[in-house]
């Protein structure tokens, strides 16, 4: 049996955090992944993901300039696209293990299962650790349905080597927004189901409307308040059973991507063997992200069911809080108030802090800035027809939150998300002077 200071169960974002940091403070660390190392972002996520969104995004602008100054056609070249973003992803996992090799991090290849409160076995290899961390990241949710093991997810969407003329997505989130506009830019039509009565729940709805009326003039077919109730295949094709509060209806389609959401990948890991308590949204932690039920385990990114979204900054977040607290003892906690989010539609959608929902149910006196942009500068000049904000401020012009749809939504919110954690008051914004002509230009006109 080896011993070591810190066990790390997964090399995504969180778990790379925690084993670099521990290892360069002179704790003995071992990290595991049953995958090539990186984690979902880097590998299947975030960093592919943005590549495919890169082409679309030149298609999007080249359409809304065509005739005012753009001719010709121009088309994404899927196969092209799919091998530009197989070049990146195919060094990241040697680059990571370089990383872990430069701090002393010692790796293994391999799932882990708990074989005690204490040890974990990787494969022959028995390990014990003092500290043994979770950050095995989530994997999409199984659909219980008849014809549930029929979709792809978005793993398979990434490594589609060519895209289909109809693309059915299930689900509401990030991944079925974001995937649709895409596919739709690289000329496919594209169908969503989503059975809640709005895309994105998380974000505020005013500002989700808008992107709902720009997906539907982008002609995706948005079904809302329908849930998919079964899917048989067909020939080449697939048949799509959905059920709304008004029918029951069939639908036809080439392929049928899973979007429906996604829970923590614990699958393996015998949580019961180290007294581990955990439920459906992943392991039971307390303030300093320690396991409630044993002490030695700490949890960290999609694997822990804190109270952080399942975004990489606050996997990273979270992993910068649990190396502080294994090296220095339970003293640092996670703060996910200054923590932006954006999705990558086109446009984007960005947001930090507070909703308008949630300022009013907080009971914090507030005043609300909202309104459509797309009369101004920077959305004219490239024919934008979607760009609106909201922010939110308190009585003393404190900045509780901010939404924006539109043109680089997801480098302004950065801004906001400063502007919060400095404590910014909506004076020293407006007051700011900007570089001019530029979309940050617009924030101090926002507040």
């Amino acid at each position: 049996m080896k011993k070591y200071d810190v066990i790390v169960i997964g090399s995504g974002m969180a778990g790379m955090t925690i084993a670099n940091k521990c290892a360069k403070k002179g704790l003995k660390t071992a990290v595991t992944d049953s995958r090539p190392y990186g984690g979902t972002c880097a590998l299947r996520g975030c960093d592919p993901k943005k590549i495919l969104v890169g082409a679309a995004e030149i298609i999007d602008r080249a359409n809304k300039m065509s005739g005012i100054g753009i001719s010709g056609d121009i088309f994404i070249n899927w196969q092209d696209l799919m091998a530009y973003k197989n070049e990146f992803v195919s060094k990241m996992p040697g680059g990571v293990e370089k990383g872990y090799e430069k701090a002393g991090v010692e790796m293994y290849h391999g799932a882990a299962s708990f074989e005690s409160e204490s040890t974990v076995r990787i494969g022959n290899d028995l390990l014990e650790g003092d500290k043994i961390v979770i950050a095995t990241g989530a994997r999409p949710v199984i659909l219980d349905i008849p014809g549930g093991d029929l979709p792809i997810d978005s793993t398979d969407f990434l490594n589609l080597e060519k895209l289909p003329n109809h693309i059915t997505f299930i689900g509401g989130g990030y991944i079925a927004m974001e995937f649709a506009h895409m596919a739709a830019r690289a000329g496919s039509k594209v169908t969503i189901f989503h059975r809640g009565k709005r895309p994105l729940e998380n974000f505020d709805e005013d500002i989700v409307t808008h992107l709902v009326d720009a997906t539907r003039a982008l002609e995706i077919d948005l079904h809302l308040e329908t849930e998919v109730v079964g899917i048989e295949e067909d020939d080449d094709q697939f048949k799509v059973i959905t059920k709304s509060p008004n029918s029951t209806e069939t639908h036809q389609t080439n392929l049928v991507v899973n979007a429906a959401g996604r829970v923590p990948e614990l699958d393996g890991v015998n949580l019961e063997k180290a007294n581990i308590a955990s439920n459906k949204k992943g392991i039971k932690v307390n303030e300093y992200l320690q396991s409630e039920s044993n002490p030695a385990v700490y949890a960290a990114g999609d694997a822990a069911d804190s109270n952080g979204l399942n975004l990489t900054p606050v996997a990273v977040m979270e992993g910068h809080v649990v190396a502080a607290n294994i090296i220095r003892g339970n003293s640092k906690k996670p703060n996910y108030s200054e923590m932006p989010s954006a999705v990558f539609t086109l446009p984007t959608l960005a947001a930090v802090g507070m909703t308008e929902k949630q300022a009013k149910a907080s009971g914090i006196e507030h005043q609300v800035k909202s309104t459509s942009a797309s009369n101004w500068y920077n959305a004219k000049r490239i024919n934008e027809s979607t760009y609106a904000y909201k922010v939110i401020s308190d009585k003393d012009g404190h900045i509780l939150g901010a939404h924006i749809i539109g043109p680089h939504a997801e480098e302004m919110i950065n801004l906001f998300a400063m502007a919060i954690r400095a404590k910014l008051k909506v004076a020293d914004i407006r007051n700011m002077v900007y570089s001019y002509p530029s979309m940050g230009s617009d924030i101090g006109s926002m507040v």
